[in-house]
């Protein structure tokens, strides 16, 4: 044997150990793999287990210690690789998830094996005499085979591609000229690397699909969890705004609240204060659980929510009750609905609302930080908004007459640091104000 032969062969001899390596790993991934059904296993399964019988086949014609008394073998053989080759574009297609498409188109190639295995006898095709392997007159049936699985292919790269909203399309170009590089050397310089190239864009693909179908997993879960806290948010705010009703003539109480809150927690993000603490996800939160403030209100009478007259000593201590309950009832409601997170927060923001910096508050008498900050600002927020609100029992404040009670009580009721940032931006809550007035 020359140098040279002796060169390609121990080329190819590396070139299927590589590709049979490479599929052994691609195969234990696939076994192992708890992401895909099992039809998506079984194509995949199909594709590398092919490609690891074409390789081996090619290796075993071409590796240089031919015997023509293995003719018949090598011959049936052959028969089989000409035939799995082209079908190989049937079993990626099957693995990226077109399983109508390659049923269908596996019944047609099956064609090719039927006609090899008849023309395998006469040598039509290819044939195998005492010098080694040659092709046939006829070998053009193969190769068209062989072409129109790679149309085949591309095509179905394309639409899978075009399902996934092509996210990856740099990914099958680079797949396609993986293949289309590994048979160049073949037919100009029969130099036949066609398997590694096979092989490499079939793990390509594994590695493409199953990123896509995580992402859109990813995708489905998140828009699943929108859709959950969404209905959530929905039920909270319709359970709190059943229970203002009972107290206030008007949901809006509610909204605006809400909106004062994530008003002032972003102005003191701007303004320095408390920035360690309040986060994008604590001003979640706090607007999210703001509507559940005085949902302990759940357990005092229409008598008491209602009266128009200022309450008795006897009635105010009832109505303070709904503050410690509300934590209890928070907890009870949203108990196996939502995280623990949420939970505390809002237990947080209904207990600890009407605490003052003082001390002098309810129902904990917690003074200054030892009132949790989410319930420092509802305070601000519930206060302002029943200053400049009508009630049963009052007529609304003047917005400015409102600002300066809040001003009054600065270092007593409210945070001095919460109440410098409400008032240097007054003119944001009077918008809220103005915009639910309308």
């Amino acid at each position: 044997m020359l140098p040279t032969q002796k060169g390609i062969m121990n080329f190819y001899s590396w070139c299927t150990i590589l590709t049979e390596l490479m599929m052994i790993a691609m195969i234990l991934h696939v076994v192992r793999y708890s992401g895909f059904t099992k039809q998506q296993k079984g194509w995949f399964l199909a594709t590398f287990i092919a490609i690891m019988f074409c390789s081996a086949a090619e290796f075993a014609v071409h590796c240089g210690f031919y015997d023509q008394s293995f003719a018949i073998p090598l011959t049936i053989l052959t028969v089989l690789q000409f035939s799995f080759a082209p079908m190989l574009a049937i079993a990626f297609s099957g693995a990226l998830g077109l399983h109508k498409q390659a049923l269908i188109a596996s019944m047609v190639f099956s064609l090719g094996l039927l006609i090899q295995a008849i023309m395998a006898p006469f040598g039509l095709v290819f044939y195998f005499n005492e010098s080694g392997y040659f092709r046939g007159n006829l070998f053009f049936i193969y190769e068209i085979f062989y072409g129109v699985s790679l149309v085949y292919l591309i095509v179905c790269m394309l639409v899978v591609g075009k399902r996934f909203r092509n996210r990856d399309m740099i990914t099958i170009v680079m797949v396609l000229i993986i293949i289309i590089a590994g048979i160049i050397p073949m037919a100009f310089f029969k130099i036949n690397i066609t398997y590694v190239a096979i092989a490499i864009s079939a793990s390509l693909c594994y590695i493409y699909y199953n990123d896509l179908v995580q992402q859109d997993i990813q995708a489905e879960v998140k828009e699943n969890q929108k859709r959950i806290s969404g209905m959530q948010e929905h039920i909270i705010s319709g359970l709190a705004n059943l229970i203002e009703s009972r107290d206030i003539e008007t949901g809006e109480h509610i909204n605006r609240t809400k909106a004062y809150t994530k008003i002032l927690s972003e102005a003191c993000v701007k303004d320095g204060v408390y920035k360690d603490q309040i986060t994008d996800h604590f001003i979640d939160l706090l607007y999210q659980t703001a509507p559940l403030h005085d949902i302990g209100k759940i357990v005092v009478s229409d008598v008491i929510l209602r009266k128009p007259a200022r309450l008795t000593p006897e009635e105010y201590e009832i109505m303070k009750k709904h503050a410690a309950v509300g934590g209890a009832v928070v907890h009870k409601v949203l108990e196996g609905v939502t995280d623990d997170e949420y939970i505390a927060f809002a237990s947080d923001v209904a207990t600890y609302h009407h605490e003052k910096w003082n001390g002098e508050g309810y129902p904990k008498k917690l003074k200054g930080e030892e009132i949790p900050l989410s319930a420092r600002i509802m305070a601000l927020a519930d206060v302002f908004d029943a200053l400049v609100s009508e009630r049963c029992y009052k007529k609304p404040f003047p917005p400015e007459e409102a600002f300066a009670i809040i001003e009054s009580e600065c270092g007593t009721h409210f945070d001095p640091n919460l109440t410098k940032v409400f008032l240097n931006h007054k003119d944001e809550f009077l918008s809220v104000l103005e915009s639910k007035t309308e």
